[in-house]
């Protein structure tokens, strides 16, 4: 394994040799795949675009990242500017390093909307940033070149999964009682909040939980329809993001040096995920900006 850990060393310093000139680029890709990047992204797609590929793609995405920590922790490998002094470190990356949590999430994410919305110009930006995003990690010197590997498989592999689960399992929901509904999203995200005891699964628990229950609610009383007015789609975008980022940064506020942390880390995701799946298209229907359907179709 050293072998191909001091090979892959090899390579990212053949990269950074082209630094500083190419930082400012390799970074924005890199942020591209950063939790504060699909924070924002993820719920413009489910308020403004594509209501149901919106919230499938965001559960998607929580579930890729929780396997993603609990691999990292069973592989427990070394970032490259802890294997090795020469390499620079040109952005934060906590953690282990394998398998890259920004390759995954780029293939399931991009490769996900690609597949369901099937538009050729989405389909080769997909594939321009499945290749980008994960060479500004091997660039910024927080990755090897196997990480990456690991992500594409592992990504891979929830996406294949998620295109052929996704849509029975969704039918199966629907069908359910809100009490079934609400009763069997608890007992996931307290499932996955208890056998990972982390931030990063605390965090993700959180929002499965107020996001899955969020949207089971907002299909019984909200029920706001997506199309809309130029104006309209802005207005959601300005207040949706200006709420959600509020409630990250002020209940980080409110909540610091409060324990136990996991618990109250738990809480503020949950706000974020109820606020996304039902606050917002709430909001949004009693200041005009969405109609209301009449069905919950």
């Amino acid at each position: 394994m050293a072998a191909v850990l001091d090979w892959g060393i090899k390579v990212i310093l053949w990269l950074q040799q082209f630094s500083p000139a190419l930082d400012g680029l390799f970074k924005a890709l890199t942020f591209m795949g950063e939790e504060e990047f699909f924070l924002v992204l993820l719920p413009l797609i489910y308020w403004c675009l594509d209501r149901r590929n919106g919230l499938r793609v965001v559960v998607i995405f929580l579930f890729s990242a929780y396997l993603n920590g609990v691999a990292k922790v069973v592989a427990n490998q070394p970032r490259p500017f802890e294997y090795d002094a020469r390499v620079r470190q040109l952005v934060n990356a906590p953690g282990g390093g394998l398998p890259s949590g920004h390759t995954q999430n780029t293939v399931v994410i991009w490769g996900y909307l690609a597949a369901q919305l099937r538009r050729r110009w989405l389909w080769v930006v997909a594939g321009l940033l499945i290749v980008l995003i994960p060479l500004s990690r091997l660039y910024t010197g927080v990755h090897f070149p196997t990480d990456l590997l690991g992500g594409y498989v592992l990504g891979a592999a929830v996406l294949g999964l998620a295109l052929w689960w996704v849509p029975p399992v969704e039918r199966w929901l629907a069908a359910q009682s809100l009490a079934w509904q609400l009763g069997l999203t608890a007992a996931v995200a307290v499932l996955l909040a208890v056998l990972f005891r982390t931030e990063d699964g605390a965090a993700i628990a959180g929002v499965l939980l107020g996001l899955g229950a969020g949207a089971a609610l907002e299909r019984r009383w909200v029920r706001f329809a997506v199309p809309g007015r130029w104006w309209q789609l802005v207005a959601r975008a300005v207040l949706g993001v200006a709420v959600l980022l509020g409630l990250r940064f002020g209940l980080k506020a409110v909540f610091a040096g409060l324990e136990p942390l996991l618990l109250f880390r738990y809480v503020r995701y949950a706000c974020l995920g109820l606020w996304a799946a039902l606050g917002a298209p709430w909001a949004f229907v009693k200041l005009r900006l969405a109609e209301q359907k009449t069905t919950a179709a």
